[in-house]
This record gives C-alpha cells, sequence and structure tokens, in this order.
C-alpha cells in the first residue's frame, strides 16, 4: 500500500481499504488459477496495480463516463482504474472465462458497483465508450481494428475519447504507422521504480 499512497496521497479510507484487499484476493485465486505469474506476485502492487493507475495519471475519469477494458486478464487495468474512479462505469471483457470468473469475483468482494464483467470478444461489443483501456494485448494496429467503432463521438475530458494504451519496450515500429496522431507518456515521469524505465502509456484519439 505504501507505493499506491506516495504516488496517490489523497484516497479516501474505502479506497484504502480496497487497494489493501487486493494482494490477498488474487494471491488465493492464483493458487487455483494461473492469473499472473508466480514470480510476479512477489511485486503485485508495483507491477500490476500501480502500472494501471499510470492511466489515471494521464486521463482522471469523470463520473458517468463509459470506459471498455479489453483484454482485462485478470482485471487489469480496469480494477484498480475502478476503485480510483468509483463514479465512473467499467466495463471489462476477456474471451477467456475462467479470468472473467477471477474478476467477477474480485469485484463483488470489493463491492465495485461500478465494474461490468462479461467473456466476450472485443468485436462483438455493442455500445460506445469514452475511452477503451488495455495493457499490451497486442499489437496497436490489430487493437483498433478490435475496437473500431466502439468510442463515442462526444467528447467530455481534457483528452478528446480514444484508445489509452499501457505498453513497453521498443516501440518504434508499432507506433509509426500513428505517428502523426499519438501521443506517449513516458511513466517513469509519473514512478521512480525501474520497472517503469521502458514503460508508456498511449493514446491515440478518436477519430
Amino acid at each position: 500500500m505504501n507505493k499506491i499512497l506516495k504516488y496517490f496521497p489523497n484516497l479516501t479510507d474505502r479506497q484504502k481499504e480496497q487497494f489493501a484487499a487486493l494482494p490477498a484476493l488474487y494471491e488465493d485465486w492464483n493458487s487455483k488459477i494461473n492469473v499472473i505469474s508466480r514470480k510476479d506476485m512477489d511485486n503485485f502492487m508495483e507491477h500490476h496495480v500501480l502500472h494501471s493507475l499510470a492511466i489515471a495519471k494521464v486521463q482522471p475519469f469523470k463520473p458517468m463516463a463509459e470506459i471498455l477494458d479489453v483484454g482485462t486478464g485478470g482485471g487489469f487495468p480496469g480494477i484498480p482504474l475502478a476503485i480510483m474512479f468509483p463514479e465512473t462505469r467499467f466495463h471489462l471483457v476477456d474471451s477467456i472465462g475462467k479470468k472473467i470468473k477471477v474478476v467477477t469475483d474480485v469485484a463483488q468482494q470489493l463491492d465495485l458497483k461500478n465494474v461490468r464483467a462479461e467473456q466476450i470478444r472485443a468485436e462483438q461489443i455493442k455500445g460506445e465508450y469514452d475511452f477503451v483501456v488495455s495493457r499490451a494485448v497486442t499489437e496497436l494496429s490489430e487493437f483498433t481494428k478490435w475496437v473500431r467503432g466502439k468510442l463515442s463521438p462526444s467528447h467530455y475530458h481534457d483528452l478528446k475519447n480514444g484508445i489509452l494504451y499501457l505498453k513497453g519496450g521498443d516501440l518504434e515500429a508499432e507506433l509509426a504507422p500513428f505517428a502523426k496522431k499519438i501521443q506517449t507518456w513516458d511513466i517513469s515521469q509519473f514512478y521512480e521504480e525501474s520497472f517503469f524505465e521502458t514503460k508508456k502509456v498511449i493514446y491515440l484519439p478518436f477519430k
């Protein structure tokens, strides 16, 4: 929890309780289903929770905004963001049923009434969202095909509606097709831990 409070000092008592409960919930699920790699559980709050919250540093979500988390896996970045923005609506989707089972249970255990989890392929989703978030599920060019037509044309955040994508490594070739409209933030400008040195938040606005 100390790392979360270091970068997000203004959490409510309820948010502190919810973030503090996450490690035990995922430890329990990890003993049944390999949701997160075993070695990564030792750095769970940094590698998964804090990483997910980098999106909050780039664009805080407004009440009643609709956010789609595609390929959420065990609930990242969606679950930490849903704790951070309790009045924002989150739709967490994944094609793998056992992962959605984990997300559903975690959301229920934390009493996150702003989370809806669904086993579905991204291409099959109906509806429009203010932002689509995700964490390195595929190359961005492929990801944009999955979520085409799912962004609302009505904008009311500082950033225009679009994709907020967490990814690391050498992204030059992958991002080249989007060079004229993409924005990136080095996560190391928000957090000092070495884990974040090569990681970025990528933003691609609504066409």
